[in-house]
């Protein structure tokens, strides 16, 4: 038998000891036997590129190439999918070394392109962040550090191949910088520094950042919490003082109502009271949020444990129990049905248990964590188990669901009291509370589930793109740091939730203003007829302070200045007062004064006869047309002639002998009344216009918001990037239905022969704020295109809807045309609705042009 040599058993020995190692030993073996000598062969390109064009914040490109030699062990690997261990592997031997790791902030536009050619495999790698904050960032080989008193600092840091040479190009759009490099650049001129050839370690250089964005880093999170702070206080102040100057002004809008109504209709209770509690509790919470949450000045522990119980609280002060029976519901002494009281108290005790419920649960994660398996601090250092990710979640959900129950409470508890709920859901909750408490609980539960899942689905992200080039094959869900997010989730949905509470505000101004107008319906008869004619003193405050909230925020948003959140909201009344009191006077009721209102418009009989008039109008109108045709048949051009100044005669009549300006005709003062008889009502109809015009408006919006990068990054990693998209598109609505509401409001009060241009009058007064703002995005270096879009968009979808208050004041009329076209036709006249349908393309082709190149960036 031959004899076997030891020495052939090293292989073997060799493998039997790699298989041996631990994991971790053989994960490290494998980092050191990737840097070969073979690299020292690579070209290395690096491009730096520095950005000005995002609103205060600078952007900083790397491109980073590398072109390996095929002989290099792991060059196939590249290759390979990306989601196999060796492309990992190979790339991360590649770009970040032994022991490097990617930034956590830098973001990749997409994974790094290898393209094999040759003797050669090329590897281009890109990434991208923006300057928010001062300290020191990563990107790519890049190292950018810099703080308050110095300029920052930029150094080539590779973590890999720093033996080999580099061609290095540093871009700085018109940047000031200082090459501290040694030696220096081999070429350099205003914008561009070029290394040729260089040890990666030679490369640096100084940045001096505009003083816009130094000063926007310098105040940085603080700055924006002062504005949204400003915010707060700014928006309750107007609101009680909206509420106390609609109760002095008129104090019989408390007793008037309830005298009137039967007992049991909770629909005459003033909002006043619920108003001044809504406007003072919003601020504190709002300020104990924004100085706790985001700081962490506390433990997580004691977070947990006050927001819980303020959620409860929000809640139990809303008494969404409050009132007793519908008007839809049975009589209480024939049908043998509970008091009032009564039914207030069940309400009470099914509301209060199901909060205390919840909150009960929450807090029993919080004071009890061992039951769990959580530590005392909520937050374990080792992976999640089952019954810890239970007890993280049913703190979150329970946290997030009583601060949604509350915001709910507080909208039904307006819109109830201000009559803005149907009967039918009021009936409903006075006979199926149990239902009704289930139902809404459900679907709270929902909407709380679905913000946890767009969190986890945006965190499961996140950490993804910072762990791409780990060896590990752990899931998100098994990681340490899964702990900390189910733990902290609930913060940011309750900063987004209280974010967009000034829907509340918005939906309490239009409950005391509904509330008012019913009130009105007991007024004596003249004074009845006067307040449908046009709103009053304390009326016009709460248009104006909806149009703040509503139409006026969102030019705050254009405006990229959270100094401005505590000034917009006066600003933005006090347009809408100087426009309504330049333009009342200007408007074609207000030339005929009121003798003429009181004659001719003060009853439904009256008013029919001026539509009749107004048709008659425009049938002679046509005939003169025709007429200079050679169409006009047997009728001469003077008996038209005649016809038309009898109906200006008319109007001379019926103004008591005051002769109103020639150039007002009977069809001027059509189109002025509006379609209906009451300014509410004229509201509505304008509100419900507006939402359906404004969609396509929202639409574009929203699509534009995401074909920026950072708000493209926002919805695919921040914790409520999905949820703020679909908010965004309703607040673009809402801001459109906002506008429609005070255009039919104040329709009777715009200047203006056609309704188009009351639609430009209540344009203009959104824009005069906005001329403020533009100084200020002018001194922050950020581009004006999508506030002029915005302010197109609006006048675009007021002037729409104009037309079709034109179109619904002639309703009657549709019968004897066979469409609207034709009759709008018959309203403007041929060259007047020419003019109209131009000056419309107009506004509709400036607007899509502005959208057309914000889009292309």
């Amino acid at each position: 038998m031959r004899k076997i040599r030891w020495w052939w058993l090293l292989p073997l020995v060799a493998a039997v000891a790699w298989w041996g190692c631990s994991p971790a030993e053989a994960q490290e073996r494998s980092r050191q036997d990737c840097l070969t000598d073979q690299l020292r062969s690579s070209t290395v390109k690096a491009e730096l590129q520095f950005f000005q064009h995002r609103q205060t914040y600078i952007k900083v490109y790397s491109v980073m190439t590398v072109k390996a030699p095929r002989k290099w062990d792991l060059a196939r690997d590249l290759t390979f999918s990306e989601n196999s261990e060796e492309y990992r592997r190979a790339m991360r031997c590649l770009l970040l070394g032994p022991k490097g790791s990617s930034g956590s902030s830098e973001v990749r536009p997409h994974d790094p392109k290898v393209v094999a050619k040759g003797d050669w495999v090329t590897v281009k790698y890109d990434a991208f962040l923006w300057i928010q904050n001062y300290g020191t960032i990563r990107i790519g080989p890049w190292t950018v550090s810099g703080d308050a008193q110095k300029n920052w600092k930029v150094a080539l840091e590779p973590q890999s191949l720093d033996g080999v040479p580099w061609q290095v190009t540093a871009r700085l759009d018109g940047l000031n910088f200082d090459d501290q490099s040694n030696p220096g650049a081999s070429y350099a001129d205003a914008n561009n520094l070029v290394w040729n050839h260089e040890m990666p370690r030679h490369v640096a250089f100084d940045v001096d950042l505009p003083w816009q964005h130094s000063l926007a880093l310098s105040f940085g999170q603080s700055w924006n919490t002062v504005g949204v702070a400003a915010w707060w206080v700014c928006a309750s102040c107007v609101i009680v003082l909206a509420a106390l100057r609609a109760q002095r002004l008129h104090p019989s809008t408390g007793t008037a109502a309830q005298s009137g109504r039967r007992v049991g209709d909770t629909r005459g209770e003033s909002p006043v009271g619920t108003m001044l509690q809504w406007g003072l509790l919003s601020t504190a919470v709002a300020l104990t949020l924004l100085l706790i949450i985001p700081k962490d000045s506390i433990p997580l522990y004691w977070r947990s444990f006050l927001c819980i119980p303020t959620g409860l609280a929000l809640l139990l002060v809303a008494r969404p129990w409050r009132g007793g029976l519908s008007p839809a519901a049975p009589d209480t002494e024939a049908d043998g049905v509970a008091h009032p009281e009564a039914v207030q108290r069940r309400r009470a005790r099914i509301v209060i248990a199901t909060a205390s419920g919840v909150a009960a649960a929450g807090l029993l994660v919080v004071v009890a964590p061992a039951l769990f398996g959580l530590p005392d601090n909520l937050v374990s250092s080792k992976a999640p188990t089952a019954s810890g990710l239970i007890g993280l979640m049913l703190m979150g959900l329970a946290t997030v669901w009583l601060w949604l129950a509350a915001m709910a409470a507080w909208a039904w508890r307006f819109a109830r009291e201000g009559g803005l709920v149907p009967t039918s859901w009021t009936h409903k909750w006075d006979t199926s509370i149990g239902r009704c408490t289930a139902v809404a609980g459900t679907l709270l539960a929902t909407a709380a589930g679905a913000l946890l899942a767009s969190a986890w689905a945006a965190a499961e992200r996140q950490w993804t793109r910072t762990h791409w080039l780990t060896f590990s094959n752990d899931s998100f869900t098994a990681a340490p740091s899964f702990n900390n997010f189910m733990a902290n989730f609930s913060f940011s949905d309750l900063l987004w939730t209280f974010s967009y509470s000034w829907i509340l505000t918005a939906i309490a101004l239009a409950a005391l203003l509904y509330f008012r107008v019913r009130a009105q319906r007991i007024e004596p008869e003249g004074r009845k007829e006067e307040l449908s004619f046009r709103p009053g003193t304390p009326d016009l405050l709460l248009i104006a302070a909806l149009f703040a909230f509503l139409v006026g925020l969102q030019g705050r948003n254009f405006a990229h200045a959270a100094a401005l959140y505590g000034l917009w909201i006066p600003l933005n009344i006090f347009s809408l007062y100087a426009i309504v009191t330049l333009g009342r006077r200007w408007s074609v009721l207000g030339r005929l004064g009121d003798c003429f209102y009181e004659k001719l418009l003060g009853s439904k009989k009256r008013r029919r006869e001026l539509l009749a008039k107004a048709r008659l109008y425009r049938s002679l109108n046509h005939e003169l047309y025709l007429l200079d045709q050679g169409r006009g048949g047997s009728v001469t051009r003077q008996q038209l002639s005649d016809e038309l100044h009898g109906l200006h005669q008319w109007l001379i009549v019926e103004c008591h002998g005051e002769r109103p300006p020639d150039h007002l005709s009977v069809l001027d003062v059509a189109l002025a009344w509006g379609p209906q008889g009451h300014w509410w009502s004229n509201a509505m109809r304008a509100t419900r216009l507006a939402f359906c015009f404004g969609a396509p408006a929202s639409a574009a919006l929203v699509f534009l918001d995401l074909r920026d990068t950072y708000h493209w990054l926002e919805l695919r990693y921040g914790p409520t990037g999905i949820p703020d998209a679909v908010a965004s598109f309703f607040t673009y609505q809402m801001a459109w239905a906002g506008a429609g509401f005070v255009l039919g409001a104040l329709w009777r009060l715009l200047p203006g022969h056609r309704s188009p241009a009351r639609a430009w009058s209540l344009t203009i007064a959104y824009a005069l704020p906005i001329c403020i703002a533009v100084l200020i995005i002018k001194l922050t270096d950020a581009g004006f295109g999508q506030v002029f879009l915005y302010s197109l968009l609006m006048l675009s979808v007021l002037t729409l809807t104009s037309i079709w208050m034109d179109l619904a004041t002639f309703r009657r009329e549709q019968e004897l045309w066979p469409s609207r076209l034709a009759l709008l036709l018959s309203i403007y006249q041929v060259r007047g609705f020419s003019t109209q349908l131009a000056w419309l393309f107009a506004q509709l082709a400036a607007a899509a042009s502005i959208w057309h190149q914000l889009a292309r960036g």
